[in-house]
């Protein structure tokens, strides 16, 4: 999930404090926010700032995935009082009734949210769910290695670049892909649309270096590999170590992702972690956690106060001509999940 490697002192704070979130008493404190987040996902200093600002003391504790966070929270194990999902997972939570409703009374600073990520098809009332970050997926590829104009999926296809090209280890990202390659939407639950991609992925896996995930990032650096599937956030990052590197969205369209802040419904401090929504969407707040993460805000008051090099940044913040053909990814029913994942089984065996 982007460029969001756990650092060694965030898997000792995970260790050190999960006994303190995972254990709890069921004694409600007014004092203490336990927050659940994707590993190096904040700038911390924020979480000194908000204890100074309210004197609500902060237990932080880190996940690597999406699903990790799901199992964590389903299994009841846990008392977290916020979370950071994405769209998909989100929609997930909501169905399975694991997120609570929001108190808009105690987050005013609500109304920095660009409108266009108001009522978005995961959370369509905004009931439980307040926009964090969000970026797309394209294609990093080497400008020295790749002389055509990167600007299709079917580039990733090219028997050219036989053992060059990465691929996401990732089953619904490897899928979008081969479904945009061909037409259909990456939300497909055709079965018909589905076993077609199968069958591009197995066309394309004699020309594959490997299917990656933070790995594939360092060799892309490297220059190990011509080309790969990143996260616009993780584009911005590796360009600025290695100029030779450039970052494309094809032109068939791809994965417009958001990730989220929310309440589980098991959360024992839901008015601290209100306030500390609120906070994070304060502008200021929000461009210190901006400037660190590198990724793209749906603050829109936070975004006036970035520099114009990034504000113009196109793989930061794309043009409307770019991004209306973009889907967000939405949770699939079991039947739908299973064959994809039946399907990936086969392409990953052969």
């Amino acid at each position: 999930m982007k460029l969001k490697k756990l650092l060694s002192l965030s898997v000792i704070l995970s260790l050190t404090v999960s006994s303190l979130v995972g254990c709890s008493s069921g004694k409600k404190s007014e004092e203490v926010l336990n927050i659940y987040n994707v590993g190096d996902y904040i700038d911390e200093s924020l979480l000194d700032k908000f204890t100074e600002e309210t004197g609500i003391e902060i237990v932080y504790e880190t996940y690597d995935t999406n699903e990790a966070m799901y199992q964590k929270i389903k299994s009841g194990s846990s008392n977290y009082d916020l979370v950071f999902p994405s769209d998909y997972m989100a929609e997930k939570m909501i169905n399975e009734n694991m997120l609570q409703p929001l108190d808009y009374n105690n987050i005013p600073n609500i109304k920095n949210i660009n409108p266009n990520f108001k009522n978005p098809s995961y959370d369509k009332e905004d009931k439980y769910t307040v926009p964090y970050m969000w970026g797309t997926f394209g294609i990093l590829y080497n400008k020295n290695l790749v002389k055509e104009p990167v600007d299709t999926w079917e580039i990733m296809w090219n028997a050219k670049y036989e053992g060059q090209i990465q691929m996401l280890d990732s089953v619904r990202d490897t899928f979008g892909i081969a479904l945009k390659k061909l037409g259909y939407s990456l939300n497909s639950t055709n079965p018909e649309e589905i076993k077609k991609a199968e069958e591009e992925l197995k066309k394309q896996k004699p020309l594959l270096q490997a299917y990656v995930n933070d790995d594939g990032k360092d060799r892309l650096l490297s220059e190990e590999a011509s080309m790969g599937i990143v996260y616009s956030g993780d584009a911005l990052t590796l360009i600025k170590e290695n100029k030779n590197l450039a970052y494309a969205i094809p032109k068939e369209g791809t994965n417009k992702w958001v990730d989220v802040m929310a309440i589980p419904t098991t959360a024992e401090n839901k008015l601290e972690a209100e306030k500390f929504i609120n906070f994070m969407l304060e502008p200021e707040n929000a461009k210190v956690n901006i400037d660190y993460i590198g990724y793209s805000t749906p603050n829109l008051e936070a975004f006036k106060l970035l520099d114009e090099e990034t504000k113009n940044n196109e793989i930061a913040y794309p043009s409307d001509e770019v991004l209306k053909n973009t889907e967000v990814f939405i949770n699939l029913d079991d039947n739908s999940l299973k064959l994809y994942d039946d399907a990936w089984t086969r392409v990953k065996s052969e």
